[in-house]
């Protein structure tokens, strides 16, 4: 066995591991620090198949944002989760359901991969980059030449998808005080401040 399928079966056998520890936990912020370490054995495996690019954004966005905002939410917010899992039981067979389905995805997906032909469109779509160009350069005239709509449809929906939040959670409440700004910079200051003369030894 070569060092490189060592290396393979490490990075592997760890994200699965702790995979199944961001599930099994049950501390929420111990299942975000078992999610920190399945993107970086996930970045590991990249990393072994030449997609360096893939694996820096990886570590970079999904570590170093969203994981790290998932665990400050969590350690911020008191979540009663004991509420949370009380319906658990009635919600098992839908996602039965679902497990069952991407299991059957996962597998016709491992399956066509292996015993596909080598003229089929998905061996010539998982064919390496050419040698004379970077990783990151053959990923970049991918993305910006054959699926260039579908990228930027992507990020079109992204967008739109974050407006909507934004629109969802800005609500006006009336028993909320705020600043206004022009009202404060056409405000009289002898109106705004009040001289009190206090005595020694008592209070206003």
């Amino acid at each position: 066995m070569t060092v490189a399928a060592v290396i393979f079966y490490l990075f592997a056998c760890t994200a699965v591991a702790s995979g199944l520890f961001v599930v099994l936990a049950r501390n929420p912020v111990h299942s975000v620090l078992w999610l920190i370490l399945t993107f970086f054995s996930a970045a590991g495996l990249f990393v072994l198949m030449g997609a360096e690019f893939v694996a820096m954004l990886l570590v970079i966005v999904y570590v170093g944002a969203v994981a790290v905002l998932f665990l400050f939410v969590v350690m911020m917010l008191d979540v009663d989760f004991v509420e949370l899992k009380q319906g658990l039981a009635q919600h098992m067979p839908v996602a039965l359901l679902i497990g069952v389905v991407l299991i059957m995805e996962l597998i016709l997906v491992i399956g066509v991969t292996l015993w596909a032909d080598d003229s089929s469109p998905l061996r010539v779509a998982m064919a390496p980059a050419p040698e004379a160009i970077e990783n990151t350069q053959a990923l970049g005239q991918i993305i910006y030449t054959d699926f260039i709509y579908l990228f930027q449809s992507a990020g079109l929906i992204l967008f739109v998808a974050m407006v909507g939040a934004i629109v969802l959670t800005l609500r006006h409440r009336s028993d909320v005080k705020r600043q206004s700004v022009v009202f404060q910079m056409h405000r009289d200051p002898a109106e705004a401040i009040v001289m009190k003369d206090v005595k020694p030894g008592q209070g206003l």
